[in-house]
């Protein structure tokens, strides 16, 4: 048992420093890119804006996407959903490979071949003689847990029930890591909604100006403010999108993986 929690601790140590270390170098890849493309082309598409408005007063600027997503608030999503895509593709990665353990045949039992309580053992080691990688995920671990519940109870209910509660411990656990990426679904809207604050307020401080006759500081807050909006839901739509397919393959990897137990293992179980 101490041997079995310990790979999983490390596993998830290692899973908690990766998407740390991933975050890290999202943040300064997104920041060096705003401070080196995304905002010198903004503004440079603003000054030309101008530059025409003064010349033509009934020139009607288009708005560009370097424009929309110049601002912090922006910039704040784009970082949040590349992480929760990069933790989901983590997840997706992991899951592809318990899929791809289905079509391997881990206990090697002859055909017409029967398991008897007594033979165990020997089929345990088998998967024990598996590399540490393969042996900790989620087919493997069922497949021993099967084998010794037969080996200590000779009951093949007893079996069943022992194989499907692994796996729904282990769709509940895989549940609850995505909390993460739930929280980051529910952050971008909420950033987005900062920004809209902050155009709205950035936009009645510019009133006065407005009634001067000014609108463009009225005009250039509420932009700030819908631009963020739009941006934040965009990216919210995509972030959910994932991890609702995510979700459905961890979902379906645990079924497989029942179904597999039950046709590999419980139906050739035999009590003498």
């Amino acid at each position: 048992m101490v041997a079995t929690v310990r790979p999983m601790k490390k596993s998830k140590s290692s899973e908690f420093l990766l998407e740390i270390v991933t975050l890290l170098v999202i943040v300064i890849a997104v920041q060096t890119f705003y401070a080196m493309v995304v905002r010198p082309t903004a503004e440079a598409i603003r000054t030309a804006d101008l530059a025409r408005m003064a010349k033509d007063p009934n020139f009607v600027p288009e708005l560009k996407p370097w424009v929309i997503v110049k601002d912090p608030e922006q910039e704040t999503c784009f970082i949040f959903t590349l992480w929760a895509l990069t933790i989901m593709g983590f997840k997706a990665v992991r899951v592809e490979r318990g899929q791809r353990l289905l079509k391997e045949d881990l206990l090697h039992l002859p055909e017409g071949m029967k398991i008897l309580p007594e033979d165990t053992r020997e089929y345990a080691r088998q998967i024990e003689a598996l590399p540490e990688d393969i042996r900790t995920q989620l087919l493997p671990r069922t497949l021993m847990t099967a084998l010794h519940r037969f080996g200590a109870t000779r009951s093949i209910q007893d079996v069943s029930v022992a194989a499907r509660g692994v796996c729904e411990v282990e769709r509940d656990r895989l549940d609850s890591e995505l909390g993460m990426v739930r929280f980051v679904a529910w952050a971008i809207p909420a950033i987005g909604f900062v920004g809209t604050v902050r155009g709205i307020g950035n936009a009645l401080q510019q009133a006065h100006k407005a009634v001067e006759g000014d609108v463009s500081g009225v005009v250039a807050g509420l932009g700030i403010s819908f631009n963020s909006t739009l941006v934040a839901l965009s990216l919210c739509i995509i972030v959910m999108l994932v991890l609702h397919q995510v979700q459905l393959r961890q979902e379906r990897l645990g079924l497989d993986i029942e179904e597999y137990v039950d046709t590999h293992v419980i139906r050739n179980l035999q009590v003498r």
